[in-house]
């Protein structure tokens, strides 16, 4: 769901240009009747352990920071 969110706030939020509260609501209602008339699932390029490893590797770095 967090991933949705960020796509709806990627190609929506951030690109568009609305004047007012109404704009807004119009632009991700139609958003959102095109992604349910055309459904994508999400494809995720790395494996659970190569995000953890990451994960694991930045706590590394900014535990060793200094701050």
């Amino acid at each position: 769901m967090e991933r949705w969110f960020a796509e709806l706030t990627q190609k929506k939020l951030k690109r568009g240009v609305h004047r007012s509260v109404q704009a807004l609501e119009r632009d991700i209602r139609s958003w959102l009747a095109d992604w349910n008339e055309h459904p994508r699932p999400f494809v995720w390029t790395k494996t659970a352990d190569e995000i953890l490893d990451k994960v694991a590797a930045y706590c590394r770095q900014i535990s060793d920071s200094g701050h």
